[in-house]
């Protein structure tokens, strides 16, 4: 790991200690941040629905679900059909859902995308860089992401409910100014 890599690590660590200890949870593993935080600078082959890479600039100008998540994840079957519904739910010029698989072979993540098909971008991290750059700390893990590219609220986990309390969520970051 590089010296700058090592240090802005660092610091997400501690942005992300600071934020667990002044965010609001909801639901328990829903957390707003009272401060937005800066996404890690990230960039990943797509293995689904797009060529080439998506990175943390792709999408600045829209509110984004960036969504980790395993092809072995129980609760991945449930959230990757309800951010696919979301995704076609708003308008894809003010939103946007992409989906990291941190699955090591792409054949896992693609024969689960098979079973559980979605149309927004999927892209993989075999090195599991952007995953520790993020603190992912369960699958799935979302982070909304608002227009200015400012992590805004982190998701852990997925179950029944999220969904309708997610496109709230969606909905209020779109209306913002």
């Amino acid at each position: 790991m590089t010296r700058s890599a090592y240090s802005w690590l660092s610091g997400v660590t501690a942005l992300l200690l600071a934020f667990a200890l002044t965010s609001k949870a909801e639901r328990g593993s829903h957390i707003t941040l009272e401060e937005p935080l800066p996404q890690p600078t990230w960039e990943l082959p797509l293995i689904a629905n797009g060529e080439g890479t998506v990175s943390n600039t792709s999408f600045l100008g829209r509110v984004t679900y960036l969504d980790f998540w395993a092809s072995w994840c129980g609760p991945c079957r449930l959230s990757l059909p309800a951010l696919n519904r979301l995704n076609t739910d708003f308008s894809p010029d003010d939103f946007a859902v992409v989906a990291i698989s941190v699955d090591y072979v792409d054949e896992d993540a693609l024969d689960f995308l098979s079973r559980y098909p979605v149309d927004y971008p999927v892209a993989i991290d075999k090195t599991g860089d952007s995953g520790r750059a993020f603190a992912v700390s369960g699958m799935p893990s979302g982070y909304l992401i608002g227009r200015d590219g400012l992590i805004r609220e982190v998701h852990v986990g997925f179950r029944k409910g999220d969904e309708e309390a997610l496109r709230a969520q969606i909905a209020a970051l779109i209306a913002e100014p």
